[in-house]
């Protein structure tokens, strides 16, 4: 993993990215957000241009085709893009996830195997760990994979899996000792491309984050080989789905504190355009301590998740700065999201207008990479084992 002093990302360097960012989310994010939310489209030319802008491989190494982001500029990116429209971010969220697990935990076979094909968009991956009987508790998990000579066949579901419909391979947790105690050491990870026996049940229907594929997975003797599992050893699974969650909290963190800064710039605006009782309503003091505190939220949480990404950067560990900034940032995005409706008023619940695609995503960033509450759980106790009497 490149960290931020890299040379390759000097300031000059991550300037002409951000401007090409800035660029790319004018000419093509921002002219077909609101239809293709509305119609549940999956933007298949915005995919064609983040292969074309090293999305894919953003954070992977040099090493192996990829940009080499320190998570802070990665972070940058993210909150960029998420200010306009958030939804686009998951087609790559995932994808690094999976991309930086492999990077992290898998064998150098494997790196040279998927890596490349991946940090150009010829693959893309889905992150399968959600099943409909376990989501926070990712050792309930039901799904077994059983050695059958050089392969391992697999059996079970997952859900809720971004994607899984228009992508073509995906990262597995399931259970190889499914009778081990503690549980997660019969826990192990595979690398699975689609074939046979991974079926996509159905793609799910949801009241924000559209025009991504989120669906349902079943597997039905689904074999993959031997090899095709990570690190090439059984067990190690719940380590290594849990290691990645930290990119994929900064990542949330992110998307929650760009659809807090979309808010408020569409506030902004909205309250200077609109007049009441024969002035703009950002002379009414209601308005104004909504925009002060969203404002104050906002810078808030940029500097958390700086901080949660710097320690990425350097190797450290971070899940309680992950988490700080996850729950901090996808909470300032709903409360953004819900100011900025009240203070567009009547108008916000017109889909003409963009604050209320902004409501609805605002409320899944809150849930995703573990639900805020447990991000709570985690800040209490790793402070508590930092700080010991």
């Amino acid at each position: 993993m490149s960290t931020d002093t890299d040379p390759l990302w000097g300031p000059e360097e991550e300037q002409a990215l951000m401007d090409s960012i800035d660029h790319w989310i004018e000419k093509s994010v921002a002219p077909i957000a609101r239809e293709y939310d509305l119609e549940d489209k999956y933007p298949h030319q915005l995919v064609e241009e983040m292969k074309d802008l090293g999305l894919f491989g953003a954070t992977i190494s040099p090493e192996y085709g990829g940009l080499g982001l320190p998570a802070r500029i990665y972070a940058r990116i993210v909150i960029k893009v998420s200010s306009v429209w958030m939804a686009p971010t998951g087609i790559f969220n995932s994808h690094l996830i999976v991309a930086s697990a492999i990077e992290r935990c898998g064998t150098e076979a494997q790196k040279r195997k998927y890596l490349p094909r991946m940090a150009t968009g010829e693959l893309r991956a889905a992150l399968g760990l959600t099943e409909p009987n376990a989501g926070t508790d990712l050792q309930a998990i039901r799904t077994v994979a059983r050695r059958e000579g050089d392969h391992y066949v697999i059996n079970g579901a997952k859900t809720w899996i971004t994607n899984s419909l228009h992508g073509n391979m995906a990262l597995l947790l399931t259970k190889t000792d499914p009778g081990a105690q503690p549980r997660h050491k019969g826990m192990s990870m595979f690398i699975a491309e689609k074939g046979e026996g991974f079926v996509v049940a159905k793609k799910l229907q949801k009241s924000g984050y559209k025009a991504i594929d989120t669906c349902e997975l079943v597997f039905q003797d689904y074999r993959v080989p031997a090899d095709c599992l990570l690190g090439g050893e059984e067990g190690k699974g719940f380590h290594h789905a849990i290691g990645g969650l930290e990119l994929g909290r900064i990542n949330v963190a992110a998307r929650g504190c760009g659809i807090a800064e979309g808010a408020l710039r569409l506030s902004v605006r909205y309250a200077q355009e609109r007049t009441t009782f024969g002035k703009p309503i950002a002379e009414h003091q209601a308005i104004q301590l909504k925009l002060g505190e969203m404002a104050a939220r906002v810078e808030a949480s940029k500097l958390l998740i700086e901080s949660a990404a710097n320690a990425y950067d350097k190797g450290e560990r971070c899940d309680m700065e992950a988490g700080m900034a996850k729950y901090f940032a996808t909470e300032t995005g709903a409360f953004c999201a819900q100011e900025g409706m009240r203070i567009f008023g009547g108008y916000s619940y017109s889909v003409e207008y963009d604050i209320e695609r902004f409501h609805r995503d605002a409320m899944l960033m809150c849930i995703g990479e573990g639900t805020n509450e447990m991000q709570r759980i985690i800040i209490s106790k790793q402070l508590v084992a930092r700080n010991p009497i």
